[in-house]
């Protein structure tokens, strides 16, 4: 247990410098006139899936093999624009199945999808450190 503030921020920044995500996950919907459209992206990083079981489990390769196999994750920032990138992909693609079904106008489509491109454009400039934000438990 950490004796002090100091010690508790150091320790957890050693956390978050070893942590690395070898998947990000992003979902959306757009509930419209004409229903909800959804849209799903999960994308990997290099990785190997190691956390299979039952059924073929055994035909699968073993600890050893996969030890062999496999690579560094994405750091904790890299991670961030991962999901930035794949959440506003989603989020894009809801946008266009509702578009497309006629549950919402292409002026809103084309006004909203240019927002979230500018806005997921932003956060990603301020993860990389393009801008500043004190608030950011990154910029430390």
């Amino acid at each position: 247990m950490a004796d002090t503030n100091d010690d508790l921020k150091t320790q957890l920044r050693d956390i978050r410098n070893k942590i690395r995500i070898t998947k990000v996950v992003a979902t959306r919907s757009v509930k419209g006139q004409r229903g909800d459209s959804f849209a799903g992206f999960s994308a990997g990083w290099q990785s190997i899936q190691n956390d299979y079981g039952g059924a073929g489990a055994d035909a699968m390769p073993d600890a050893e093999e996969d030890a062999e196999n496999a690579v560094q994750g994405m750091t904790l920032k890299e991670a961030r624009i991962a999901h930035y990138m794949v959440a506003m992909t989603a989020d894009i693609a809801a946008l266009e199945s509702a578009a497309c079904n006629g549950s919402i106008s292409d002026t809103y489509f084309n006004d909203t999808a240019r927002s979230v491109k500018n806005n997921y454009g932003r956060l990603i400039q301020k993860v990389m450190g393009k801008t500043s934000d004190a608030s950011d438990p990154e910029s430390e």
